[in-house]
């Protein structure tokens, strides 16, 4: 909860979309992380990340090239782990990344 409520603030506070994309793919990570090494499986807590691995993608897309390839790269090591938690996860991200990120 605090992580969101600190992405919130950087968006009204500064709202820089390179930055911006930089907290939501690093609460991507460690809350994929969390689960991983923990083996933490809350529907709501999964639902949340899903959300946040989807609007990361989305504002992806309005920064550099650099820093986009970098990003996806990360998300896509979220989505590879996320397979490992059952409920759909990865495949939601399957399908998310599909969406946003054409070669």
């Amino acid at each position: 909860m605090k992580a969101k409520q600190a992405i919130s603030s950087y968006r009204k506070a500064v709202g820089e979309s390179a930055g911006l994309a930089e907290l939501m793919v690093f609460y991507c990570e460690r809350a994929a992380g969390l689960c991983s090494d923990v083996g933490y499986q809350e529907d709501g807590y999964f639902d949340a990340l899903v959300r946040m691995f989807d609007q990361a993608l989305k504002l992806i897309a309005q920064v550099s090239a650099s820093d986009r390839h970098a990003l996806i790269a990360r998300l896509d090591r979220v989505r590879i782990i996320s397979h490992n938690f059952g409920y759909g996860v990865g495949d939601d991200m399957d399908s998310l990344l599909a969406k946003y990120v054409r070669d």
